[in-house]
């Protein structure tokens, strides 16, 4: 026997089960995938109808350029754009956000919304003792700062002008010499502007600011009315040019802010402010 020939041990390893091709992996990616559908659906079902058109908007068109359905309003931002189309959208979400105010019950009769040639008119009238400004002054009270900030906060996420109006009736402003119903519509218009900036609003947002006095009544039978004192808060539409789809503002009159001369236009307005004081 040749002792120099090397000897060889082979050891027999224990048998394992046999590979499986991570075929359980894709099965296990089929179920978070099925698990994540469902509690989209749920979540889709307990949504609101504006989330849930948004959400549709989004898949009938991923960019949002068609008709600015992949937004909503609650974020717009500078992708959503008011148009006559949609307007009627600002006015519904607008209307949601009042009532949620701690005073709705007593406010609402005095905040009247209307979709006009202009744009989407927002109206605050006063009460024979004032509702949002303090009797005869152009000083805001609590109800008509809390509005103001309200509709600040969602105005100001649109890329669309606001312009502001001032009314008054036909009373003659008493006690100053120097001051009338001019000054009274002109001064309550610029405070709310100031306090709308302050809160949301654009710097450059408001275009206009404008006091009419009693020249546009919202009762012409009844010039006296305290219905005539109001703050207009108008949202002005944005239109797209037909060759670029650039946006451009729908052109508006422009009366001379504190010497507008014209008669009273037929929309919505709100009583503002007539106690026997003059407002």
């Amino acid at each position: 026997m040749d002792k120099s020939r090397p000897i060889i041990v082979l050891k027999k390893k224990g048998g394992h089960a046999g590979h499986h091709g991570g075929a359980w992996k894709v099965a296990y990616a089929d179920f978070v995938t099925a698990m994540m559908s469902l509690f989209i659906v749920l979540w889709l079902l307990s949504s609101s109808k504006p989330v849930r058109e948004a959400v549709a908007g989004y898949f009938k068109d991923p960019s949002g350029t068609s008709a600015k359905l992949g937004t909503s309003l609650a974020g717009a931002g500078e992708n959503f754009v008011l148009t006559k189309d949609n307007m009627p959208k600002l006015k519904d979400q607008l209307e949601q956000k009042i009532r949620e105010m701690r005073d709705f019950d007593k406010l609402k009769s005095h905040v009247e919304m209307t979709v006009t040639s202009e744009g989407l008119r927002i109206e605050m009238t006063e009460s024979a003792s004032g509702t949002f400004f303090d009797s005869g002054s152009p000083k805001l009270n609590a109800d008509g700062s809390d509005m103001l900030i309200t509709l600040a906060q969602e105005l100001g996420k649109l890329p669309n002008k606001l312009s502001i109006e001032g009314h008054t009736d036909s009373k003659p402003y008493p006690g100053k010499a120097n001051y009338t119903n001019w000054e009274l519509s002109t001064d309550r218009a610029n405070a709310a502007r100031r306090l709308m900036q302050a809160n949301g609003v654009g710097t450059t947002q408001i275009t206009q600011v404008r006091g009419f006095a009693d020249m546009r009544l919202r009762k012409p039978d009844d010039p006296f009315d305290s219905s005539n004192r109001r703050i207009s808060i108008i949202v002005q539409y944005i239109e797209k040019s037909a060759d670029e789809g650039s946006e451009s503002p729908v052109p508006e009159d422009k009366p001379s802010a504190g010497t507008e001369d014209k008669k009273p236009e037929a929309t919505t307005s709100t009583p503002a402010e007539n106690s026997g004081k003059k407002e």
